[in-house]
């Protein structure tokens, strides 16, 4: 057998990627380009550039069958970080999978607005929870951001709570983030986290009947629960509130992610139960992302942009 015949006639990276990004736009996939390169190189195990200084590279028949395999799942709209099982997020690595929500690149500014806030009040041994964690992406972050810091990460599910253990050892935050199953504050009844410095959620905020409208990526693979926040909303920026106030410790505040259009609603919210100086916050785009209400009595100059 001529073995140097046989793989000279194995198709070139350049060729596949060509081939692999027209097909991934004849299924509705707007990024098929990028997605395709993303692909290929988590199969490869080789950063993208590679393949690019590797163009000529022939692909081999397992690495083919890999790729044609993570390709048909991408046409089926699912999400590029379910296909490779990972997800970048605050400079940090994590895995995630169909039963936590992807970590968004907005939600950083969350994270920002939690450790700059922290800096201007000069607390550097915060009690942080984070509620509703799903791949512990927030708590994780927080932890890195403020070596200091003590973080409870709970949700009400167990499979989340799974992948955001494996995330925690991977990331050598073993001890520093811990973990509680439950609703809301219920996890934090009865131990050391039962009043904080840090109340920090990214909680579910799609209305229920716009879920259905959401990109095929996120309405037919991510969880609904970590999606679903009510008719309007607003169900748990309410329950958030509701519960805040008598668990802040004097020195402590809310930090809230929000959707679209919702920044006035929430702000309303916090403010009717008696949270103060509350304060919105811009992502990337200019849209506001965060909302943070302090606990009342804590003033001073908390500016975080």
């Amino acid at each position: 057998m001529n073995t140097a015949a046989t793989t000279s006639q194995a198709p070139q990276l350049i060729d596949i990627l060509r081939r692999s990004t027209a097909f991934l736009a004849r299924n509705g996939v707007e990024s098929a380009r990028l997605d395709a390169e993303v692909l290929l190189a988590d199969v490869l195990e080789m950063e993208r550039i590679q393949l690019y200084v590797q163009h000529d590279r022939p692909l081999i028949h397992d690495e083919l069958e890999r790729y044609r395999d993570a390709l048909k799942r991408r046409a089926r709209r699912m999400p590029v970080a379910y296909v490779t099982g990972r997800k970048e997020f605050m400079s940090l690595d994590f895995a995630v999978d169909s039963r936590v929500l992807i970590p968004r690149p907005d939600t950083e500014v969350l994270v920002e607005a939690v450790c700059s806030r922290l800096a201007a009040l000069g607390i550097d041994d915060p009690i942080v929870v984070d509620i509703g964690t799903g791949s512990g992406a927030i708590a994780c972050a927080i932890a890195r951001g403020v070596p200091g810091a003590r973080v409870l990460a709970t949700d009400i599910s167990g499979g989340a709570l799974e992948v955001a253990a494996s995330n925690v050892a991977g990331l050598g935050l073993t001890g520093r983030v811990l973990f509680a199953q439950g609703d809301l504050f219920e996890p934090t009844s009865g131990t050391e986290f039962e009043h904080m410095d840090v109340l920090v959620s990214n909680p579910p905020y799609v209305p229920s009947s716009d879920i259905p409208s959401l990109a095929p990526e996120i309405s037919r693979y991510e969880p609904r629960l970590a999606l679903d926040g009510g008719p309007d909303g607003l169900d748990f920026y309410r329950r958030i509130a509701d519960g805040a106030p008598s668990r802040l410790t004097g020195r402590g505040f809310v930090a809230l992610e929000v959707g679209e259009g919702q920044a006035a609603s929430v702000s309303d919210i916090l403010e009717q139960a008696g949270l103060a100086d509350l304060e919105a916050i811009c992502d990337y785009s200019g849209a506001i992302r965060v909302v943070v209400g302090s606990a009342p009595g804590v003033r001073g100059d908390t500016d975080v942009l």
